[in-house]
């Protein structure tokens, strides 16, 4: 449907797989940044707003063909918090991640944040043209029971994901309830980043 190039700094296999079923063409690129370099005391909205504008500032997008040619950028970040209200970013071992899905059962608050660039080839490199970022949230309870936890571990990607929930494929069946959209969970507001993408003009 578009002509345009849309290029993913991310990393994750989830947010691929979102984009594939919608149908909108990306190409993969990587990016280089040091979340920890971030300021962590942040509210959890504006935590993730400057973890994906930060992706953004690190993406590596390849150099342009010719002068004037435009193309777009996509970062995102998802990170939630359970009921405590002690925030739920990636497992940094099995143990911890156990831990991060007990936690899940009473319910937690995730945002997912997503920084939509659209830049012009002009003099050798990118500039910027307009820039969308918005912060969506959503509610979830997954609900993993005890005698399934070791099951779980051993068919979803829990060190890659936000809070050790992976809430696509295998991991479906714990989704509990949901206040918010499912893209949103997963890692990708589709709704509001086809919107974005429709207002810079990427499906022209």
């Amino acid at each position: 449907m578009s002509k345009h190039i849309l290029y993913f700094g991310s990393k994750s296999q989830s947010r691929r797989m979102l984009l594939e079923e919608a149908q909108i063409p990306f190409i993969m690129v990587s990016q280089d940044a040091n979340e920890a370099a971030c300021d962590w005391g942040l509210p959890l909205p504006q935590l993730v707003l400057s973890i994906a504008l930060y992706k953004m500032q690190h993406v590596i997008v390849p150099d342009g063909d010719e002068e004037g040619q435009v193309c777009f950028v996509l970062t995102a970040d998802t990170m939630s918090y359970d009921k405590t209200g002690k925030v739920q970013a990636k497992p940094i071992d099995r143990d911890d991640a156990i831990a991060k899905i007990r936690a899940a059962r009473d319910g937690s608050f995730l945002c997912t944040a997503y920084c939509l660039d659209k830049k012009i080839w002009r003099q050798g490199k990118w500039e910027l043209v307009e820039r969308i970022a918005d912060v969506v949230s959503a509610e979830f309870v997954y609900y993993v029971p005890e005698r399934w936890i070791d099951y779980y571990l051993e068919n979803t990607p829990y060190l890659a994901v936000s809070g050790a929930i992976a809430v696509e494929k295998f991991g479906a069946q714990f989704l509990k309830t949901t206040q918010g959209s499912y893209s949103t969970i997963v890692g990708l507001p589709l709704f509001e980043v086809r919107q974005g993408l429709e207002k810079l003009g990427f499906f022209d």
